[in-house]
């Protein structure tokens, strides 16, 4: 437990309990290797997921819920960022505090649905810088190629935060954080609204003996992926449910 956390505590088996005075929410959480995966039980994140899963929803307001569902989930991404202390002049007197540590962290939304998680992000933790990554499967031979990438060459000892809807296959995600840590990053969360068990399995897969800390949130994990690959029961696909389909 960190010095002066009175937040939560970890049990002998893989849940954690996030406590204060008035409510008790459960993360369930599991690793393998040096990947873990967080599951945040709360009832505003269960909440928020359920009206997106909706197939009645509009774009506008599934904007609007994704934008508050990340934010949740960022709150409990955001829970090992390194802090330095600091001396704060209130109105009244001197006291002590404490900073997010330079460097400063890096956000990376991957094109185009992770677009819509960033505001979301980034009003969580509005001095992170921003980075993007465009990535597309070829759908033969599903491997994922970079097709824009404004992300720094250097990330060593920067917290990344990779923002992506829906974890299906878990390649994009895959390649996405693979090349991250080819750059130097060594502590990656990743943030998803929903995740497939075997995207999970792919990600653990290809993230097997790299060096890097990975943490992968999200909201749900579903039961399966269906025969086109989507999420079951899912929420259908989160950049035309964002944007609407272009046709």
């Amino acid at each position: 437990m960190r010095e002066g956390s009175i937040r939560r505590r970890l049990t002998a088996i893989p849940v954690r309990l996030i406590a204060n005075s008035a409510t008790v929410a459960v993360v369930q959480a599991t690793s393998v290797g040096r990947m873990r995966t967080l599951v945040i039980d709360h009832p505003l994140v269960a909440h928020k997921l359920g009206r997106l899963r909706r197939s009645e929803t509009s774009s506008t307001t599934f904007r609007l819920l994704a934008e508050e569902l990340v934010t949740l989930l960022a709150y409990e991404a955001t829970d090992n960022l390194d802090v330095v202390p600091v001396t704060i002049q209130t109105p009244v007197a001197t006291c002590h505090g404490v900073e997010l540590a330079e460097p400063r962290p890096v956000v990376v939304p991957i094109l185009r649905a992770g677009l819509g998680m960033l505001n979301g992000m980034v009003k969580l933790m509005p001095t992170a810088e921003v980075g993007f990554l465009g990535m597309v499967r070829d759908e033969e031979s599903l491997i994922a190629h970079t097709y824009a990438d404004r992300l720094p060459h250097n990330l060593s000892d920067r917290p990344v935060f990779v923002l992506d809807p829906m974890l299906a296959t878990g390649g994009t995600l895959a390649a996405a954080i693979g090349l991250m840590i080819d750059r130097g990053a060594k502590q990656i969360t990743a943030i998803c609204l929903l995740a497939a068990p075997e995207g999970i399995a792919h990600l653990e897969a290809e993230l097997a003996g790299r060096d890097a800390e990975v943490t992968l949130v999200t909201a749900a994990v579903d039961d399966h992926l269906n025969d086109k690959g989507y999420i079951v029961p899912g929420l259908g696909d989160a950049g035309d449910r964002l944007y609407g389909v272009v046709s």
